[in-house]
């Protein structure tokens, strides 16, 4: 596995820190959550992790902290900017006694700017930077799923950053501090949507005709040939016929003359939707899935949770888990992601013993730090 002997402190918070060290865990890293002792966090993205139970407040529990930086390799925090060095664990405490750690930080709006101490969430990340504006209804900006900001520009930039950071070490020796903030990486995760919509660009009056309005554009559900059908059987099929021997082969599928689907009008787009829609509400799902997998047309069902994972596709990849969740990608030739599939909800609480123990710490030492609740942990131990 590619990141096999990489060490990772993950301390607990919510998706965007979870999923950075996910996927530094489904290739290979160990990875440890710290969270707080008597007070666990909600989260979730934990599978093939380890969980230590701390008290930070407490400076026997710091010290614990500052004992597995020193031989980790990489930090990942998702606390408001401030909140570590209030705990005497900054950047500055910890990469004094390890140089090589990478200290990754996640935050809303970043570590220094006006909203840097201001609460937020992922619709006003996308909010101020412009993205929100280019998504939903006509009438009303509608956010997406949190996988935007959360996951995109967050967990999955954070995840790239300690790549880069890990391999910039290899040459200089030493770790740096990362600041990874949703609002600047999903800005940069969404870099086509400003370059596209630039004047000087040959195709944007094409893909944006109006790009001032929402759902009136190509790829924002505005275009007939580039949007989601509603089925017989109230199911969807999603079409991307863009180009135009694609389209051709969608009109044909759908028994319609191509001399009365002209879409080169735009302030016709609505009426040819129309159109469009009456005749997939004539089928169910099944049905037009059937007839659009003999021809390639970009014409694909819209599966629920359950239906993915046994589509006919995903079988032939294995792409899922038996439990239905998603196998890490991408596939490396050499040396691929070897997951588990499933949390270590019943196993937690051991944690926190097994990894002190293995970090050099006796069970006399172990038993006053449960007694003084610094840590949380079980009497019995197992091997890590």
């Amino acid at each position: 596995m590619p990141l096999k002997g990489v060490k990772v402190i993950e301390m607990v918070g919510l998706a965007p820190g979870p999923f950075c060290g996910q996927v530094l865990c489904d290739f290979g890293a160990e990875v440890i959550r710290v969270d707080r002792a008597f007070a666990k966090e909600i989260e979730n993205l934990k599978r093939g992790k380890k969980l230590i139970l701390l008290d930070l407040k407490k400076s026997e529990g710091k010290d614990v902290l500052k004992r597995l930086c020193k031989t980790a390799d990489v930090l990942i925090e998702t606390f408001r900017p401030g909140v570590m060095e209030r705990l005497g664990l900054g950047p500055e405490v910890l990469t004094a006694a390890n140089e090589r750690l990478v200290y990754m930080r996640i935050s809303g709006f970043g570590q220094t700017g006006y909203l840097s101490q201001k609460a937020g969430h992922d619709i006003n990340y996308l909010a101020i930077t412009g993205i929100l504006s280019k998504l939903g209804k006509r009438d009303l900006p509608v956010p997406p799923i949190n996988v935007l900001g959360d996951y995109g520009g967050g967990g999955l930039m954070a995840a790239l950053g300690v790549i880069l950071a890990l391999f910039e070490r290899t040459k200089s020796g030493k770790g740096q501090v990362i600041d990874c903030n949703l609002t600047e990486g999903t800005s940069y995760l969404c870099s086509w949507l400003w370059e596209s919509t630039e004047d000087n660009w040959f195709m944007r009056g094409i893909v944006w005709p109006r790009r001032d309005q929402r759902m009136s554009n190509m790829l924002d559900g505005g275009a007939p040939f580039y949007r989601c059908y509603r089925t017989q059987d109230n199911k969807f099929m999603a079409v991307a016929a863009q180009e135009w021997k694609f389209y051709q082969l969608l009109v044909e599928m759908l028994g319609l003359p191509i001399e009365e689907c002209d879409r080169n009008e735009t302030e016709n787009w609505d009426q040819l939707s129309e159109k469009f829609a009456k005749v997939f509400a004539t089928k169910t799902q099944k049905e037009w899935t059937e007839m659009f997998d003999k021809v390639d047309a970009c014409v694909t069902p819209v599966l629920d949770f359950q239906d993915a994972h046994h589509y006919r596709h995903n079988i032939d990849r294995n792409s899922y888990f038996p439990n239905g969740r998603p196998k890490p990608a991408p596939i490396l030739s050499r040396t691929p992601a070897k997951a588990v599939a499933y949390d270590n909800e019943e196993t937690d609480c051991l944690h926190t013993k097994q990894i002190l123990l293995k970090y050099g710490y006796s069970e006399g030492v172990i038993r006053q730090l449960i007694a003084d609740k610094v840590i949380e942990a079980e009497t019995h131990v197992s091997k890590l």
